[in-house]
């Protein structure tokens, strides 16, 4: 709070003695100047007050160029003063920079308007500065509403010869040490009064040139608008009498399309309800015949397939006799051979009877009497081990039942060869059938497709003449769209003519607004604008001032009063923004308002 405090203190004093000695100079401040430096050294001391370090890659970093690069950002104005620092070659570190940021702007007389757009931004100076830092805080507003009294000064540094990075910033207390004495004071006092007046004057005849350009900008700019109109009115009006002409003509159109669609929608729709008629009869007649058609093939589908069933069995059983039939003769042909060989040869019979015995159980009833040889030629094998004389009985035995299996096998071959052939002609008359049935579908299926490409032309018509109607709605929609559109140019051409109209009244305003301004100029080069050293007292209320009663001028008639006394704003023509006026002053000139709106 001290150091914040002494730093506030120490700008007052350095801001006081420049315009002083400023004015008692009577022209314009170069570089070598010393309050100047030392103001400049100062405003140097109170940015860098609470600046956060920045770490980098060469080391710790903390430079006050950082938040003045966001004026930039802020305000388009001050993008000069950016390049032209950047583009100096000579400055090679950022506290370089940041000195001749300060002298340029100070050169334009905007120092106080771009540190005042930072303080509007705090949350993007909080990047830059601590909480408790003097930019931070309300004594950093205090210092920018000093700096406003910089205006007054004019100054013309040079900053290609100077070595601004190495400067060491050191405050000098001497300057502020120094005892005035009586007799130049007086002397500097008259000629101090005639300066301020003249810097005064000076600027408001700048602010008054600065409006009456941008009044004469503006009806500059009303003037090529309203020839613009103009020249869109006579267009619009041309355009409105071609696109009436188009109307009518899409109108004839329209109604002889529409004639022409309505005749043939008449004869398609009588044509389609007859084709129609014939159509479902045809399709009836058609519908039954298939269903029909359907079901006798699906019972000769039954009837073949079973009839594949029974070839299948009858075919397996035939192989299955023939097999046994072969093992018979080749038993038959070794025991008439070799009797005594038999019993060698028994194990060999046991597996060829372990064989048949595995085919027997999988045949069916048609193999029960081979099961029964079989068994009967077991147990033959087995008497043969008992006796010879045995084994021949039972061979001839066996010879007979072959003989009876072979005329048994016969007659199966003979009624399989009578059933296969009735069922291969019963196969070629169900082809024939299918053959004579999938002709008729065919013709059918051509005739239905036939029916159905009718059916879509007749569709492909329908939706032509569906799209000639929407077209013929798109053209009424564009019609109703063309005279809304000269309506609303009737409307555009109205409200123009009432905007010329009020900008010829705005101008003969303006003009009054001149005329009353320059009496305001008239009135203001009587005033004088007062010393803070000649007032004591508050001018309207009489008060001394003091510590707590600060003193305050007065931007209209340039007295000096109290807060109370002057605590309203009004925006003058010779400052863009609103500034400090007195009660009196504020009086009169909202009478003076209110009598130039009436």
């Amino acid at each position: 709070m001290e150091e914040r405090a002494n730093l506030m203190n120490m700008m007052k004093l350095s801001i006081k003695t420049l315009i002083q000695s400023a004015l008692s100079l009577g022209r314009t401040l170069d570089s070598d100047f010393p309050p100047l430096q030392q103001f400049f050294v100062v405003l140097e001391h109170c940015l860098k007050h609470g600046l956060k370090v920045k770490k980098t890659f060469i080391g710790q970093n903390k430079s006050f160029f950082g938040p003045l690069e966001l004026v930039e950002k802020l305000c388009p104005e001050a993008s000069d003063i950016a390049t032209s620092v950047k583009n100096l070659p000579e400055l090679k570190t950022a506290v370089g920079r940041g000195r001749a940021w300060l002298y340029l702007a100070l050169m334009q007389k905007k120092l106080a308007d771009y540190l005042k757009v930072l303080l509007d931004h705090k949350h993007l100076l909080s990047e830059f500065y601590e909480p408790d830092a003097l930019m931070m805080e309300e004594e950093g507003a205090v210092i920018v509403g000093l700096l406003v009294g910089l205006n007054v000064i004019d100054a013309n540094l040079c900053l290609k010869g100077e070595d601004l990075d190495s400067q060491v910033g050191v405050i000098d207390f001497s300057l502020y040490l120094k005892e005035t004495q009586d007799s130049d004071g007086k002397q500097d006092g008259g000629i101090t009064a005639v300066l301020d007046q003249k810097h005064y004057v000076e600027e408001l005849n700048r602010h008054l040139s600065c409006t009456v350009a941008d009044l004469q900008n503006k009806i500059d700019c009303l003037e090529k608008t309203n020839s613009k109109l103009q020249e869109e009115l006579a267009a619009a009006t041309d355009r409105i009498g071609s696109l009436q002409e188009e109307q009518q003509q899409l109108k004839q159109q329209n109604e002889l399309i529409r004639e022409r669609s309505e005749k043939s929608v008449e004869v398609t729709k009588e044509d389609t309800k007859v084709e129609l008629d014939t159509y479902k009869q045809s399709r009836q007649g058609l519908d039954e015949m298939y269903s029909d058609v359907w079901k006798q093939l699906k019972e000769e589908k039954k009837i073949r397939l079973e009839l594949e069933k029974e070839l299948e069995l009858q075919i397996g059983m035939k192989t299955e006799m023939e097999i046994a039939m072969k093992l018979l003769e080749k038993d038959t042909h070794e025991k008439q051979d070799t009797l005594v060989a038999l019993r060698q040869q028994l194990e060999e019979v046991k597996a060829i009877n372990l064989q048949m015995f595995h085919k027997s159980q999988n045949a069916e009833c048609s193999l029960q009497q081979k099961t029964e040889a079989i068994s009967s030629f077991e147990g033959k094998t087995n008497e043969m081990m008992s006796s010879m004389k045995q084994m021949e009985k039972r061979l001839q035995h066996a010879e007979k039942a072959r003989q009876a299996a072979e005329e048994r096998c016969n007659k199966m071959k003979q009624e399989l060869a009578g059933r296969l052939d009735s069922c291969r002609q019963q196969m070629s008359q169900l082809d024939s059938k299918c053959s004579t049935l999938e002709k008729e579908l065919k013709s059918e299926k051509e005739q239905r497709q036939t029916l159905q490409r009718e059916l879509h032309q007749e569709k492909d018509a329908t939706t032509l003449l569906k799209t000639e109607l929407q077209q013929m709605e798109g053209l009424k929609k564009e019609l109703r769209k063309l005279q809304d559109e000269k309506q609303q140019l009737e409307k555009v051409c109205e409200e123009q003519e009432q905007a010329l109209q009020e900008m010829g009244l705005h101008l003969s305003q303006s003009k009054l607004k001149m005329e009353d301004i320059k009496e305001v100029n008239k009135a203001l080069k009587g005033h004088t604008w007062l010393k803070d050293d000649e007032a004591t007292h508050c001018k309207q209320c009489d008060k001394e001032f003091s510590i707590s009663r600060r003193k305050h001028h007065c931007r209209n008639c340039g007295d000096i009063f109290c807060n109370t006394c002057s605590s309203n704003e009004l925006a003058l023509p010779s400052y863009p923004k609103p500034v400090r006026v007195c009660d009196t002053c504020h009086t009169l000139l909202l009478q003076r308002c209110s009598s130039n709106s009436s």
